[in-house]
């Protein structure tokens, strides 16, 4: 375990900057003391650091570093290597020194990369993974899945460059189907109770279509039947049914995405806070890690009292929030048919959380946008 301080000796990055990326949930120390609140870093974190440090040196916004990392953790070496390659098609000609980190990264790639198939298992044996072609077959409430697909469809990505997120991931562990979908900028993650399965964690990617398509197919509430037979995945209902392959490529670790710093949370009322952000203040054209797209802004904080409210211009609240308010506003409409929800704020570099009052299993989280006043 290495201090902070020799932390930062070691990786490079100073300790301010080592602070400001645990505050936004990218490289989380592996022990934080709770009485004296110092850090402690692990082995592993030391070639994280090293590579982060390379990929914010190369322009990278901080949310395809997040997904760089839970890669590099996991050794998804193809979807690592798709988003650097996403990005230098975005960087401008004549950044040489962007191309000169790039360059370096992928030096080290070449002795990480291992064949990939298009499923794999994976023991939680202290967080070890094994890849192997199975056969899985289990019920799930009808019901359920349908509920998760809707809580997760709006968040799946439509990059070309990066088809593994254009899709939804299936996580079968135990007797729950966890099904998540995110396009770097927002996830979501849902919860299907499942029986008939006891073998190992098995995860698979479904392609947007085809899980549209098994969305299609649960009109009634009759349990329903899920087969994964190698990189070919089918939904039966009844009498009807929908297959198709398997996104042949990794997704990326979800739950290492999903650690946050701890932060405030209010409850709010959907209807009232829909309305508030439809009619509120918004900024303009600031979204400049996002895509470099323009898109109306939502600046958020919470007062002392509890409440969640949208800033006006001029607020310098140290601790506000902006997120892309069209993504905001597809997460209050996914989360369903709820008169309250929970927003949790962590640092205005962490991601916000949107959460459901009756269940930990069901959440959206949308990146930030860094404010330049």
């Amino acid at each position: 375990m290495r201090s902070i301080g020799e932390m930062a000796r070691d990786s490079g990055l100073s300790v301010s900057t080592l602070r400001f990326y645990d505050g936004a949930g990218v490289l989380v120390p592996a022990w934080v003391d709770p009485v004296s609140g110092y850090r402690w870093y692990g082995p592993e974190q030391l070639e994280e650091s090293r590579l982060l440090g390379r990929l914010r040196r190369a322009g990278m916004p901080l949310a395809d570093i997040r997904l760089v990392l839970a890669g590099w953790s996991s050794a998804d070496t193809d979807l690592v290597r798709k988003l650097l390659e996403a990005h230098l098609r975005r960087l401008e000609r004549g950044l040489s020194d962007a191309r000169s980190e790039f360059s370096a990264v992928r030096a080290l790639l070449e002795c990480r990369e291992k064949p990939m198939t298009a499923l794999r298992t994976t023991t939680t044996d202290a967080d070890a993974t094994a890849t192997a072609t199975a056969t899985v077959r289990l019920t799930v409430s009808a019901p359920e899945l349908a509920a998760a697909l809707d809580s997760v469809r709006f968040a799946a990505g439509t990059d070309p460059d990066l088809p593994v997120l254009g899709g939804v991931l299936f996580d079968i562990e135990g007797d729950a189907l966890r099904v998540v979908a995110t396009d770097r900028y927002r996830m979501a993650v849902a919860r299907a109770g499942t029986s008939g399965h006891d073998g190992p964690r098995v995860q698979v990617v479904v392609p947007s279509p085809l899980a549209d398509a098994m969305r299609a197919l649960l009109s009634d509430g009759a349990p329903v039947r899920l087969a994964v037979d190698g990189g070919r995945v089918t939904l039966e209902a009844g009498d009807r049914q929908t297959a198709g392959q398997c996104v042949d490529h990794d997704f990326p670790d979800y739950r290492r995405l999903v650690r946050l710093p701890a932060g405030r949370r209010a409850l709010v009322d959907v209807t009232a806070f829909r309305a508030a952000l439809e009619s509120g203040p918004v900024r303009a054209g600031e979204a400049r890690e996002q895509e470099g797209v323009s898109c109306d802004l939502s600046v958020l904080k919470v007062t002392a009292d509890g409440a969640v409210t949208v800033c006006e211009d001029g607020d310098d609240d140290r601790h506000r929030v902006a997120v892309n308010r069209a993504f905001l506003l597809h997460a209050l409409a996914a989360a369903g048919a709820r008169d309250r929800l929970v927003l949790e704020f962590g640092a205005p570099t962490a991601p916000l959380a949107i959460r459901r009052t009756d269940t930990e299993d069901a959440f959206s989280l949308l990146m930030p946008v860094r404010l330049e006043d």
